[in-house]
């Protein structure tokens, strides 16, 4: 539960996605967060409040007239860990904007005193428009952090031009980065990240690789973000949706995979190699399919470049390194060796033959080892896992 104890006051302006809100909502209650709802009378026509009471268990606040609550405005613009407003339309932005506080969202927007996050949402004309630009310029200006849109159906059909409201995931992701990266070592830190296989083709059609899925270093690349970190992740083959907010480096070979680090590696002053490279490839490959043989094949194998090794002399000095050792049986002095001969800071132990733990699962099993300290963790999620082992990070910094 990530915003466990925080509170977050969600704004909910009269556009369609307000249905996408709802979802939002119960995303920040399950994360841990106190969620107070602030809706516009425009935004009650999509959504009756009682849905996002029953969502986030508090009372919705709609009215600057309610009585006993004279003040209200100013408490939830000055206590609340976050402000978020979604949808914000181009209603909502202009009012906004202008300074214009005639309403309980309004109010509480002009007198805010703590991170605001928008995500607008409306017709894609109105988007474009200059007036709305200059609008969002203002916003941005204002030092508030604007999240979308994007390109997407719309309510009124299919349109190629940005329109519609991020998705509530990746709004989640946002707010758990404003919130949270106040308190990290990572905030505005340079992070480098590998996930996923690589691939080593034989011929067009048949590669040699692995099992790898990139669950944990998208978890990674994901969670450093939210601790405000600038994130790049060099990223094997994956079908995992890019998280939020990340730059991502498409690779596919382990050589393209060396290649890539080596670009983004000098700058990286957290570097976390998570990634599980093909260590052997055919000697020869075809630009041909090979036919279908009745019998046996024989094809050698070459070792790969090993890319963390051989991009250790690229590291910038005061970096940390993370690197992980993905073992069959007991393998803790292997990790160990591997720590000390590949100069890192940190080695990530985990073994592939534990249920729940290794290749395309969601949970981890994992000891963190440094030069010091062997720290075993129980079976966690891999989100969690990815927690503690920045935890670790953050402590070598």
């Amino acid at each position: 539960m990530s915003l466990a104890g925080r509170r977050v006051v969600l704004g909910v302006s009269g556009g369609i996605a307000c249905y996408k809100t709802c979802t939002l909502a119960r995303r920040l209650t399950e994360q841990g967060a106190a969620v107070d709802v602030v809706m516009t009378a425009a935004a009650m026509e999509f959504v009756r409040p009682l849905t996002f009471e029953a969502l986030t268990r508090r009372p919705v606040l709609t009215s600057l007239w309610e009585s006993g609550r004279a003040l209200a405005h100013l408490d939830l613009a000055k206590t609340p860990d976050a402000i978020v407003v979604a949808p914000a339309t181009a209603n909502l932005l202009a009012r906004t904007a202008q300074g214009i506080a005639d309403d309980f969202l309004t109010a509480i927007l002009l007198a805010a005193d703590v991170p605001v996050l928008l995500a607008p949402g409306m017709n894609d004309d109105m988007f474009a428009h200059p007036a709305t630009q200059v609008n969002l310029v203002t916003l941005r200006n204002r030092g508030w952090t604007i999240v979308g849109p994007h390109v997407g159906p719309l309510a009124e059909g299919p349109s190629d031009r940005p329109g519609r409201m991020a998705e509530p995931e990746e709004i989640l992701v946002h707010v758990e980065r404003l919130v949270r990266q106040r308190e990290s070592k990572l905030r505005n830190r340079r992070v480098l990240v590998t996930a996923g296989p690589t691939r080593e083709p034989l011929d067009p059609v048949r590669v040699f690789t692995n099992p790898s899925s990139g669950k944990m270093g998208f978890q990674l690349a994901e969670r450093a973000f939210v601790r405000g970190a600038r994130v790049v992740m060099v990223a094997g083959p994956s079908a995992l949706p890019v998280p939020a907010g990340v730059a991502v480096v498409r690779v596919a070979t382990t050589e393209e995979m060396r290649s890539a680090v080596a670009g983004h590696i000098p700058e990286a002053e957290v570097v976390i190699m998570a990634a599980a490279p093909a260590d052997y490839r055919p000697s020869t490959s075809s630009h041909e399919k090979r036919p279908r043989a009745s019998g046996a094949i024989e094809i050698r194998l070459d070792p790969t470049i090993d890319v963390l090794a051989s991009t250790a002399g690229l590291r910038r000095a005061g970096s940390v390194a993370v690197g992980f050792a993905l073992e069959t049986g007991p393998g803790l002095e292997r990790a160990r060796e591997k720590l000390e001969r590949k100069q890192l800071d940190l080695i990530v132990f985990n073994r592939v033959d534990e249920l729940g733990s290794g290749f395309e699962v969601d949970t981890n099993r994992v000891t963190l080892v440094t030069a010091k300290a062997e720290t075993p963790l129980e079976m966690l999620p891999k989100s969690e896992v990815a927690e503690r082992i920045l935890d670790a990070v953050e402590a070598l910094l």
